[in-house]
């Protein structure tokens, strides 16, 4: 029998990746995280002294805990939580469950260091069409909801990362770019462990739209136009982020849940 305020694998499986994804909260023992550095995806890992700061001045965010069996200590700090005002469940069978399901972790180690406010932050090239629309999309959907994203002059990428304390990203000679004739976005997939089938299909339509190759993908060429549109659109490359957010959650959810769904035209034709 569950134990009340737990959450299921398969129904948190379907939240990860869209916006209304509750904040994950991985807890596990220092012990425990050091023997499998990797995370569900989108969620952070706090050591229980971190949570009082961590949280403070949140809303009341719906947020899921999971610590490594899903029993005492995520649900002493569920509680914990939810007495500061804060929904909270409890991921059922925890991290092992997770990982015995054979579902996707992301490698802690290639995750950049976070800033004072436990955000990453990524550099790229200004005015984003495509990849610098969709790896920022990718990151905050399954790895960091809370990563900053700057877009900087070309030839200040590198630089500003450096001051900043962030990552470079889709530009040449760095690790999170493009690699033979992929695209950054796929690169990301890989190196975070994310190849789901959903995740690779939409990776297809990306790269077949950002290196100039349609017929990779039938969907590529719409993706290509919808870019260029919203470019056209926003001046503000932080505006055109937001409203290419729910251009890639579409995209995703087409990917994971409607490829075989089709439309027709309606007819009041009656029946021969």
């Amino acid at each position: 029998m569950s134990a009340p305020n737990a959450i299921s694998i398969d129904k948190l499986l379907r939240l990860i990746g869209t916006p209304k994804c509750p904040m994950l909260v991985d807890v596990r023992s220092k012990d425990d995280f050091k023997a499998d550095p990797r995370l569900v995806p989108s969620s952070v890992h706090y050591a229980i002294d971190e949570l009082e700061d961590r949280f403070a001045g949140r809303d009341g965010h719906p947020t899921v805990v999971i610590c490594q069996k899903g029993t005492s200590l995520s649900e002493g700090v569920a509680a914990l939580l939810r007495d500061h005002g804060h929904p909270t469940e409890v991921l059922e069978g925890g991290f092992e469950a997770w990982k015995q399901a054979g579902l996707s972790l992301v490698p802690f180690a290639k995750l950049p260091p976070s800033d004072s406010r436990g955000r990453t932050v990524w550099v790229t090239r200004a005015r984003p069409k495509i990849d610098r629309i969709a790896c920022p999309w990718l990151i905050r959907r399954f790895v960091d909801p809370q990563a900053k994203f700057l877009f900087v002059a070309p030839s200040e990428v590198v630089e500003v990362a450096e001051r900043f304390g962030g990552i470079p990203f889709d530009i040449e000679a760095v690790f999170w770019s493009h690699r033979g004739d992929t695209c950054t976005f796929d690169t990301m997939v890989e190196e975070f462990g994310l190849g789901t089938p959903s995740l690779l299909r939409l990776a297809t339509m990306v790269r077949g739209a950002d290196t100039a190759r349609p017929e990779l993908s039938p969907e590529a060429p719409g993706l290509l136009a919808a870019s260029l549109g919203l470019s056209r659109m926003y001046a503000d490359d932080l505006e055109q982020l937001e409203a290419g957010m729910l251009l890639y959650d579409a995209l995703y959810r087409w990917c994971r849940d409607a490829t075989d769904e089709t439309h027709n035209w309606p007819t009041n034709k009656p029946k021969a």
